[in-house]
């Protein structure tokens, strides 16, 4: 793959990146936001120091929620592209259509759902601000660690396959990201900082949002720069013009 055509999916990805941040945003927008509201309003009701806002809650919940989600959206996408130059045709013979699907997929499990999983999202008013710090560094490194077996595991489904076929070396693959989360899951220090007053339904709803608005964003880029680099990297041939026929070579 050429610099050309590295530069293009690069630029491509960006563009998509930005478009399912724009989705992301209506569906944290309607999801969200709602929520957090609420959890703003327990707090608000059980604490007995209010603080002046700097920046107020309805420029929070829109020109900052946009900003926030778009830049987010623009950098993980031009990210995603680079991953996906590296890995188109060498995770297996996919379309490119297919290998963006692919990669979205199993970027949304290893950056999110499996950190996720360990280390759910809150919403205000849960959480002790004197932990912020060291619930911040758990959180990421159990996303580092689980980016990182991912990767493992693509190689060692890699080099089973010729010995094992690449049904079974993928599932032992699988196999083993597993048994090595779950040993991180048991290792690693849980935090539950949750108020025993506060509402289940609300807490619930909140991460059950969070999910869906990661799902948006990761499930709207791979259709949408799958789509782009489809055209990009098989582009379809020239048609002629509807009424006019091609002369014969003689």
């Amino acid at each position: 793959m050429n610099s050309a055509t590295v530069r293009n999916l690069l630029v491509r990805g960006m563009l998509a990146g930005l478009a399912a941040g724009v989705l992301a945003l209506v569906a944290a927008y309607l999801l969200g936001e709602p929520n957090v509201d609420k959890a703003i309003s327990f707090e608000d009701a059980h604490s007995h120091e209010h603080e002046m806002e700097v920046v107020s809650r309805s420029l929070q919940s829109t020109a900052g929620l946009a900003t926030g989600v778009l830049v987010y959206g623009v950098a993980f996408g031009g990210i995603a592209a680079l991953a996906y130059c590296f890995a188109l045709g060498r995770v297996g013979r996919f379309s490119p259509r297919a290998t963006a699907l692919l990669l979205s997929g199993c970027a949304l499990l290893a950056v999110y759902v499996v950190p996720f999983l360990k280390y759910p999202a809150n919403p205000p008013s849960v959480g002790d601000p004197d932990t912020i710090g060291k619930r911040t560094t758990l959180y990421f490194l159990m996303m580092v660690l689980s980016v990182l077996l991912a990767v493992a595991a693509t190689i060692l489904g890699k080099r089973l396959g010729p010995s094992l076929g690449t049904w079974w070396a993928t599932m032992a693959a699988m196999a083993a990201f597993a048994v090595v989360i779950g040993l991180a899951y048991q290792f690693l220090p849980a935090i539950n900082e949750v108020p025993t007053d506060f509402p289940a339904t609300l807490l619930w709803r909140f991460r059950l949002s969070a999910l869906a608005i990661q799902l948006v964003l990761w499930g709207g880029f791979g259709l949408l720069f799958g789509e782009l680099a489809e055209r990009q990297l098989n582009p379809r041939p020239a048609t002629a013009p509807a009424g006019r026929t091609v002369p014969a070579a003689h």
